[in-house]
Formats: C-alpha cells, structure tokens, sequence
C-alpha cells in the first residue's frame, strides 16, 4: 500500500445534497480507496453503484489504477456520499491536470449537482403532500 501519511496530493471538494465529501489523490498510488479509515467495498458494503459512482472519474479518463484515494466524508446518506466522493475526486483530478478538465466536464462530474431535499409546507404532510380530501 502506498505510503499517503506524507508526500504530494491534490485536493477537491465536492458536495452532494447534504453530504460533503473532501478527497485527497495521491500520485503513484496502487488504486486503494480509503474512505473514512475504511476501505470503500467495506465502507459501502454490497452497494456496487456506489462504489462505481466514486470510481467514474478515473474510469472515463481511463487512468486505472495508478493513484490512491483517501476520502473524509459527512453528511447525508449512501448516495448522496458516493456523489460528494465522485465531484471531490474530479476536481481533485482537474487539480492534477487541468487538460482532464473538458473530458470530465463533458461526462457531467464537475457539475455541482443543486437538487436538495424540499422543506416541510404548513398544512401539508410532507412538502407536497396533502391531508386526503373529505366532502362530508
């Protein structure tokens, strides 16, 4: 496993309805991702959309596995934590090498995703929602 306690890194932030993901992509890496002290099949779980989700970045630049990945990320649920990592890792990666910017552009991963949960209306149940209608 590659030493990242030291050395050179690139940093991206990214943010996903309420989770905030801050990634660090360490060159010359074996292809580890270290999400929160644990690794990402183990942090996800059987959720192999998720683990996609963080690796698309890489996979449309085709760049394997030659960078390691350490992940703090707060806030929100499984998803909106997979596409924190995935906007923290393409920025990261547009940190590195600015021409990888038009390619991860076009797939759509540097694009702050601005969908949020809706707030409560009164005299609603949930944001839409509203009590049943009785005529009598």
């Amino acid at each position: 496993m590659a030493d990242t306690t030291k050395g050179e890194y690139y940093y991206g932030m990214g943010r996903r309805k309420t989770a905030v993901a801050r990634v660090r992509l360490f060159p010359n890496g074996d292809g580890s991702i270290t999400i929160n002290d644990k690794t990402a099949h183990n942090y996800f779980g059987q959720r192999d959309t998720h683990l996609a989700a963080v690796a698309a970045p890489l996979r449309v630049l085709d760049l394997g596995d030659n960078y390691t990945l350490t992940v703090r990320v707060v806030g929100g649920g499984a998803s909106g934590q997979a596409g924190a990592i995935r906007h923290g890792l393409a920025r990261a990666l547009v940190r590195l090498n600015p021409d990888f910017k038009l390619a991860l552009r076009k797939a759509g991963y540097l694009t702050r995703d601005p969908r949020m949960k809706e707030r409560k209306k009164p005299g609603l149940k949930r944001a839409r929602k509203a009590p049943q209608y009785t005529k009598r």
